[in-house]
């Protein structure tokens, strides 16, 4: 049809050319709704000798290039033939340059729609900035996590009298937060004279990727007092704030709002919700979500994926991959993530490397630090440090100091010494001074009842001015947080709560309960060794739960360390002994506890 029309439209005359101009304007604007055809109106033009540096056509030509999302170098092509080719090439128009930086800023190339700005301004002639190239380069600037020419064009419109526009301010309040800059990103919402949804969700979801969870929070419970209804994205904020606090009873509150204002139906909203349950331990709601979306993305599978593998239901994820791909889903990086994290804790450690070849063979995926890391991981875990250490020096990418520590917590748990020293030094090198890494070392060489090295390890903590970061459990009861550590006597159930711990011990024997005092890594006597175990901060936060909740609730125990094999065994009896379902988020991954087994299945 349109093949047709292009045909009855071919006019052989050049002085038809403004006509045929008007045209290929009106096909543009009118049929221009696929890259093909678009492609076609721009060739039907060239072949009735319409010169590419015509700048009316032109413009709107580069303007559908970069509405279609087809590659930059095309729009790129025709902006430089027009730029370079026209008599006065300071005559281009602001529009132009607007719609080339909006492109760069929307591609995979934000840098060069900062580039462009700065050619713009230098030109100067017809191409005067405005609202939108403000507002385009500072979304570019925001993309390329370029805090500096954020800065740069804060400065400017401050200069113009810019920024007190809504649109403008908004890009400086999501420049600086993605970059980091908090404050400065508070201090640009605080002072806008209007403010929008867009303005809080820019806010909202800086301070949210910053790690300020009480602050999120506290915004949007300002933004909902003046009045601004929360859409998909504050969910999406809100949500993922949860999800990092493992506040559940907050989590289901949002779930509730959502499904009250219809905001369910919201697909990122959903995965954030999906991906909220999954990490508050809550893996079953989680699969409810995933199985109550219309339309499931491959955000949706991996979600889910990842969720079962730190869960510990390493195995259900690999199921759930091998559905995604039978539904024809192409897996992103992220996707092997989860399947690599879901090998490396399952003791599939064959597996882990065919899934680590078919990325790239399959589906032309390059692995990336994290997949490598996830091998490592998953070859310490099974005992085979020295392949582990063999891996590491064949990688074709330079490892990080997440790598070499995965090799010196292996090298410790399975007494490799001399390994876990090499990957001390290769620490020292790119992270000195990481309290983690004396731990380790120390906990080694106290297993091996080597004290005066641990000593020696001590003593350099103290000359390096390094702390070591105390292990603390939180728990969740009644819309607030508790936070314990151990031997911590600073609650006021405090009495109740060691009476509860007492009993927890006597009834932990009586099921033949034997403290692994091996976990204790100080020169003391057993029975001090047996009491420091019974003190650990997941023992007390359990104990609070049990003292201030109906039986058979379930318990949720997020922990900052690795949960230790002591408190594993004890944990699961508990769970038998009191008829509870109890969750522990440990820094890595997620204990479900029940009938006095985990999902782990024992083994982390």
């Amino acid at each position: 049809m349109l093949k047709h029309f292009l045909h009855r439209r071919h006019f052989q005359s050049p002085t038809s050319n403004p006509s045929i101009i008007k045209h290929c304007i009106a096909l543009l604007q009118s049929r221009a709704k696929s890259p093909q055809t678009l492609k076609q109106i721009h060739a039907f033009s060239i072949k009735n000798h319409i010169s590419i540096s015509n700048l009316h056509l032109g413009k709107h030509l580069i303007f559908f290039y970069v509405a279609l999302s087809l590659p930059m170098n095309y729009a790129r092509n025709l902006f430089d033939e027009m730029r370079d080719r026209s008599n006065t090439p300071n005559t281009l128009n602001v529009f132009v340059w607007n719609t080339m930086i909006k492109g760069y800023a929307e591609s995979e190339a934000p840098r060069e729609g900062v580039v462009l700005y700065g050619e713009m301004v230098r030109r100067g002639g017809a191409a005067e900035a405005d609202l939108y190239t403000y507002t385009y380069v500072l979304k570019a600037a925001a993309k390329g996590m370029d805090g500096r020419v954020g800065e740069c064009v804060h400065c400017v419109t401050v200069r113009d009298g810019f920024d007190g526009l809504v649109f403008v301010a908004n890009g400086l309040v999501n420049v600086y937060a993605v970059c980091g800059r908090v404050v400065s990103a508070r201090k640009v919402f605080d002072e806008m004279g209007e403010r929008n949804l867009v303005s809080w969700n820019s806010v909202i979801n800086g301070v949210g990727l910053n790690g300020r969870p009480d602050e999120v929070l506290e915004l949007v419970r300002g933004m909902v007092g003046e009045g601004v209804v929360p859409d998909g994205f504050t969910m999406v904020s809100l949500l993922t704030t949860c999800a990092e606090m493992g506040a559940l009873a907050l989590g289901r509150r949002v779930h509730g709002y959502m499904v009250k204002v219809g905001l369910d139906g919201n697909l990122h909203a959903g995965n954030a919700l999906l991906d909220c349950y999954a990490k508050c331990g809550r893996i079953r709601e989680a699969g409810l979500i995933f199985r109550e979306f219309r339309v499931r993305t491959v955000v949706s599978w991996t979600s889910l994926i990842v969720g079962l593998a730190v869960n510990g239901f390493g195995f259900e994820a690999i199921e759930l991959f091998k559905k995604m791909e039978a539904e024809g889903l192409v897996p992103t990086d992220i996707t092997f993530v989860g399947v690599l994290y879901a090998c490396s804790h399952c003791g599939m450690v064959d597996e882990g490397l065919d899934y680590l070849n078919e990325m790239e063979e399959k589906y032309g995926i390059l692995p990336k630090i994290e997949h490598y890391g996830c091998i490592v991981d998953g070859l310490g875990r099974a005992g085979k440090v020295r392949e582990a250490y063999k891996f590491i020096l064949t990688m074709p990418l330079r490892p990080s100091v997440i790598i070499w520590r995965s090799l010196l917590g292996a090298s410790s748990i399975h007494g490799y010494p001399a390994l876990a020293e090499a990957a001390r030094a290769e620490i020292v090198k790119l992270e000195p001074k990481h309290c983690g890494d004396y731990v380790l070392l120390s906990n080694l060489y106290a297993s091996e009842k080597r004290w005066s090295d641990v000593q020696k390890v001590r003593k350099r903590m103290f000359k390096d001015g390094v702390n070591k970061i105390p292990g603390y459990s939180l728990v969740e009861l009644r819309n607030r947080v508790y936070e314990f550590i151990i031997g911590d006597k600073s609650h006021s159930q405090d009495r109740l709560i060691y009476e509860k711990l007492s009993e927890i011990m006597n009834l932990l024997r009586l099921e033949g309960y034997v403290p692994h005092t091996s976990n204790v890594f100080a020169d003391i006597e057993e029975e001090e060794k047996d009491t420091a175990l019974s003190y650990h901060s997941e023992k007390i936060a359990i104990a609070f739960m049990l003292i201030n909740t109906a039986p058979r609730t379930p318990i949720t125990v997020i922990k900052n360390l690795r949960v230790c094999a002591d408190c594993h065994v004890a944990i699961k009896l508990i769970s038998k002994i009191y008829d509870r379902e109890i969750v522990v988020r440990d820094r890595s991954r997620f204990h479900h506890f029940k009938d006095g087994s985990c999902s782990c299945r024992d083994y982390w």
